[in-house]
């Protein structure tokens, strides 16, 4: 103990005699002892010298060691089980410093224990020690293909097969990589019944909501979109994903009659490639795809190559580093402090464009996370500013002012966004993708001869362009000239360009197919369907809630609307002879059906009720029926449908169509019905009315009509919601 006790200062002096040591011996042999490997060598108790004084302490080496000084005169004496108690205590007391503190993160450690735990009890113990120190035999670890099971149910296993420390940095790593922003919903455009909602014929109706919902679309992309600037200044092309063969099939159609509409054989499987034995050369099939990667990556290589556009003027390049800083903090997403740096940029440099199209996208963004036209209509007005500076760049110029026109389309400031989009042709009047924007802005405006003229421009100059061949055939279709319409159409269709694959062109191919007497409308109209823009060959509707259940008739106990059929069959006459009062042509109370939906024959209509309103006096001649009426809201509430009679003259057909929406059910009640003669057709069954009675039916199917009696025929149609409807869509559907 001399040794110990020369080594550091005593924590505690202990005067004892020869009995109190022997006893403190006795509890230490009583105790076990203590392990050699833990506390290191412990020195047996020395006999004492006749004087008293310890006796000197025999090393292997055969040296004797004379006890120190002060040991003479009783000097302090350290018995092995004072210093247990002393250590114990110490780590006690760091034990609770250390748990009260948190100075270690316990989670963190027993995590990295649990790769020592060998015998898996859940903890780290002497029994793990013992293994690791191969005192008694390592239990078997399960292998990868063991803990399969467990993998898949718990997640990944802990550290066991990691190397120390890689868990942490792979963590590190995935927390550097930002995760893209959630996709919240827009704010709506400020007018959506401003002239431009007359673009509902052109719309794309595949959408589930009504014209915003395509123009959002279109505009709100995520931050690496055209148009978009990097820190170099120059404007970033949206690159395109390759499409996988997985995502292609989801274009390829599914049955005989579609492939044979594409003209292509249904695809074969290719043989797989056989094994070769002893030959290193790579089979014909593995050539081919060597070629096909080959030419990929040399695409790959060309879109590189393309030019990027210029942005930055000799002003701009001057301060190129302060436009890094404040375009970084856009990206970042840090927008209040970007529009300060932009706005401090264009206070100290008001002729640099590249600055003020920062702030113009940095107001553009706020508009959007806050859902504010006032800053949108601040963005559109900075993107004019952008663009009117002296020395503006081409590309900037182009950025700007193409920004601003789909912005003011967004606001439906239709005519705003034609007459900038009017400038930007006129400045690249050689852009063929600019004079097919004007065109949309023309039909935008429900202006098809403005529109057939662009078009016409844009194939005088680009004859083999889809976009404008696809628009072109839909404005010759509305112009009736049906006939002419049906190449552009199809070979718009069959280009595969961007903008073409739309469910309104197929709806309107099919449809004029038709009407020539083509049997291959239905291969189109099954293209579609494999497009995902019909609900079926059958049912061709395009403003459509998912979910709804599709049969094309139903019974008046299967729409829960018993008491509104029960209605209309005890007042049918009432209700006939307050329409045949008002039948009289000279008081113009029946108008032409202006849809044409005719291929001959005269069709009259006299409309009550209108997308959930009523039509100026019209309730005045017939005041009765509208009383009646009043109490259903399920009809006199429906946006997406009408309530009017309906007289058809005989000799009339009705070209097969669809209605616009699956949201409504058609209900037709008998008034005056000359048999025989007078039928109705709705997928592949075919119906008569009856006077007093009810058919209804989804005209979200296809539905033919014909009047071949020797009398006019009239009827009192109602518009219902669909049943499966919630009231909340009932409220916040668009009009139809």
């Amino acid at each position: 103990m001399r040794r110990c006790a020369s080594s550091q200062p005593p924590v505690e002096e202990i005067h004892a005699e020869e009995e109190e040591e022997e006893e403190e011996q006795e509890v230490f042999q009583e105790t076990g002892g203590v392990n050699e490997e833990q506390v290191g060598p412990v020195e047996e108790p020395s006999a004492r010298e006749p004087d008293g004084r310890p006796a000197p302490v025999e090393h292997k080496n055969g040296k004797r060691a004379e006890a120190g000084p002060g040991a003479a005169d009783g000097g302090p004496r350290f018995s092995m089980f004072t210093w247990l108690v002393v250590v114990a205590l110490l780590g006690v007391w760091s034990s609770v410093a250390v748990f009260y503190f948190d100075i270690v993160d316990y989670d963190r450690v027993l995590g990295k224990l649990a790769a020592y735990d060998t015998d898996g009890d859940g903890d780290f113990d002497v029994e793990d020690a013992k293994v690791l120190l191969e005192k008694t035999s390592k239990p078997e670890v399960e292998t990868p293909t063991q803990r399969a099971p467990e993998l898949e149910k718990d997640g990944p296993a802990a550290e066991e097969t990691s190397v120390p420390g890689s868990q942490d940095v792979e963590s590190e790593i995935q927390a550097a990589v930002p995760l893209p922003p959630l996709d919240d919903s827009h704010f709506v455009p400020d007018d959506p019944t401003e002239p431009g909602q007359r673009y509902g014929q052109y719309q794309n109706q595949n959408q589930n909501q009504a014209r915003s919902c395509q123009v959002l679309i279109s505009l709100f992309v995520p931050e690496e979109e055209p148009g978009s600037i990097d820190t170099t200044g120059v404007l970033v092309e949206e690159s395109q994903p390759e499409e996988t063969e997985g995502e292609s099939g989801r274009y390829q159609t599914s049955s005989k009659l579609s492939a044979e509409a594409e003209g292509e054989e249904p695809p074969k499987a290719e043989p797989e490639p056989e094994p070769q034995t002893g030959s290193t050369q790579p089979t014909e099939s593995r050539q081919e795809a060597d070629g096909a990667a080959e030419k990929a990556a040399e695409e790959q290589k060309e879109k590189a190559k393309k030019k990027k556009p210029k942005l930055l003027n000799k002003i701009d390049k001057s301060i190129k580093s302060e436009i890094d800083a404040a375009e970084k903090l856009r990206r970042k997403g840090n927008l209040d402090m970007a529009l300060k740096a932009f706005d401090s940029l264009v206070q100290q440099h008001p002729l640099s464009p590249r600055a003020r199209y920062g702030k113009a996208q940095v107001q553009d963004d706020l508009a959007e996370k806050l859902r504010s036209n006032d800053l949108l209509q601040s963005a559109i007005n900075t993107y004019r500013e952008a663009a009117e500076l002296p020395d503006v760049t081409s590309d900037l110029l182009r950025a700007a002012l193409k920004r601003r026109a789909e912005r003011q389309q967004f606001l439906g400031r239709m005519r705003g966004s034609l007459a900038t989009l009017q400038k930007l042709v006129d400045i690249f009047p050689d852009d063929v993708g600019l004079r097919n924007d004007l065109g949309v802005a023309h039909l935008l405006l429900g202006d098809n001869k403005g529109a057939k003229k662009v078009y016409e421009e844009v194939l005088a100059v680009a004859p083999s362009n889809g976009f404008a061949k696809v628009h072109y055939g839909f404005i010759l279709k509305a112009e009736n000239k049906i006939a002419e319409s049906i190449p552009y159409l199809r070979e718009g269709l069959e280009s595969g360009e961007p903008g073409t694959d739309d469910g309104r062109f197929y709806f309107h191919l099919g449809d004029a197919l038709q009407r020539v007497g083509d049997d291959s409308a239905y291969q189109w109209y099954e293209r579609g369907h494999q497009r995902g823009h019909f609900a079926s060959v059958w049912q061709r509707s395009l403003y459509n809630v998912e979910g709804l259940k599709a049969q094309p008739w139903w019974t008046p106990q299967e729409t829960g609307y018993t008491d509104l059929v029960r209605m209309l069959e005890r007042n049918w006459k009432t209700i006939r002879d307050e329409a045949l009062a008002v039948m009289d042509r000279s008081r113009g109370r029946f108008i032409p059906e202006e849809e044409n939906l005719r291929e001959k024959g005269e069709w009259g209509q006299y409309t009550l009720w209108q997308q959930g309103k009523r039509v100026g006096n019209a309730c005045q001649g017939v005041p009765k029926t509208c009383a009646l009426m009043e109490r259903f809201p399920e009809a006199t509430g429906c946006k997406r449908g009408q309530i009017k009679f309906s007289v058809m003259q005989p000799g009339t057909h009705v070209w097969p169509h669809t209605g616009p929406t699956n949201c409504r059910l058609r209900m037709h009640l008998g008034l005056v019905i000359p048999a025989p003669g007078c039928r109705i057709r709705c997928t592949n069954q075919t119906r008569e009315w009856e006077e007093g009675r009810v058919l209804i039916f989804d005209d979200s199917f296809e539905h033919e009509v014909w009047q071949e009696a020797d009398s006019y025929r009239l009827i009192f149609i109602v518009d219902v919601w669909h049943p499966e409807l919630s009231q909340y869509q009932r409220q916040t559907l668009s009009p139809i």
